[in-house]
């Protein structure tokens, strides 16, 4: 990424219809951002290591660490010493290198154990190409994620300015539904693994209902927290009366993302505990070819509702072949095969 980043920043602009003003600034951003990728992906990596370990209470410090140092930053940076859009790419900068750091400190004790210099078993040939098979579905699934949420940014750019950042306001709604039913996922994850483990369907069936059932309360109360309380999020956000009032048109579509965003979130942590990747990555082909299909469909028709209406089409469509898949997936529970260590999980 960092090597090929001239055309890829490139590409995307030469995709983009945004002003200059905002792909000056958009450039400027990304220059600074892309040197914290490899931070960034390796702190993933850390995160799905501390979840198979159980240490939920470790990740929660670990993003609580990174979060709150990235919001000082940006409130010194940009508040303070007026670097504006630089100010924010170097605070995520300082905040992700900083989150690599401490989560290597919070794994220090694995470094220490034998197993880690049992070259041997390091290196394992099945082991590896088991390892490898897994995390390829998964780097699948994650690039089709992204090239449904790029291109739904560079469409929406197709709208304007103002529409763009409306939209980008909105989205930091699905972000924060994601995160908060995340931790449910996550659960799922550690339970749905010990279940496979155990061979037992039974707790394959009961760490499934149970983890949603809370994921599911856990969204009937975002979505009257986003009713309620989405204008004023709005007006904290953005200061453009116009961004605001766009962000404003489409707020009912953010009450009900939670729903929407519910039966994805959790069957991508039931399929990530049972390592079944493949079906993740084949359902997320079929979910990434609706999305396509729809934009193409409504973009003309319906403009920004248009797209907003893709973007739900694709969380439907992961959401409900995944549901479709998961008789098979208890069917799978005494048949197995051995278990190997899984990816990180991917944002959703």
């Amino acid at each position: 990424m960092i090597a090929l980043q001239g055309p890829l920043f490139a590409g995307a602009f030469a995709l983009s219809p945004a002003s200059a003003e905002v792909e000056a600034l958009a450039r400027d951003y990304m220059a600074i951002r892309v040197w914290s990728a490899p931070a960034a992906i390796a702190v993933f990596g850390i995160t799905g290591w501390l979840i198979a370990q159980e240490r939920t209470r470790s990740v929660f410090a670990l993003q609580l660490w990174m979060n709150g140092l990235n919001v000082g930053l940006d409130l010194v940076f940009v508040l303070g010493l007026g670097w504006g859009v630089n100010g924010v790419a170097i605070a995520t900068f300082l905040a992700e290198w900083s989150g690599l750091a401490a989560g290597l400190w919070i794994c220090r004790a694995a470094f220490a154990r034998p197993e880690w210099r049992d070259w041997p078993r390091v290196f394992d040939r099945v082991r590896l190409k088991r390892m490898a098979v897994v995390n390829t579905d998964i780097m699948i699934r994650s690039a089709l994620l992204q090239v449904i949420f790029v291109s739904f940014l560079l469409v929406g750019g197709r709208f304007g300015d103002t529409t763009l950042a409306a939209n980008q306001v909105l989205l930091q709604f699905l972000h924060i539904t994601g995160f908060a039913l995340d931790g449910f996922a996550f659960a799922a994850e550690s339970l749905v693994g010990r279940a496979f483990g155990a061979g037992s369907v039974t707790r394959l069936r009961r760490a499934a209902v149970l983890t949603s059932l809370w994921g599911a309360a856990t969204a009937l109360l975002m979505m009257a927290g986003f009713a309620l309380l989405g204008p004023a999020v709005i007006d904290i956000m953005a200061k453009d009366e116009g961004v605001r009032q766009a962000a404003r048109d489409y707020l009912p579509w953010m009450v009900f993302a939670p729903p929407m965003l519910l039966l994805l979130v959790m069957f991508d942590g039931i399929f990530v505990g049972a390592t079944r990747s493949a079906d993740m990555r084949n359902m997320m082909i079929v979910a990434t070819g609706l999305y396509l299909a729809a934009l193409w469909l409504l973009l003309e028709p319906l403009g920004n509702r248009g797209l907003w209406l893709a973007l739900y089409v694709s969380f439907a469509a992961r959401g409900l072949t995944l549901a479709l898949r998961y008789p098979a997936l208890e069917r799978s529970v005494t048949r197995r095969e051995p278990p190997v260590d899984g990816p990180a999980r991917a944002p959703t």
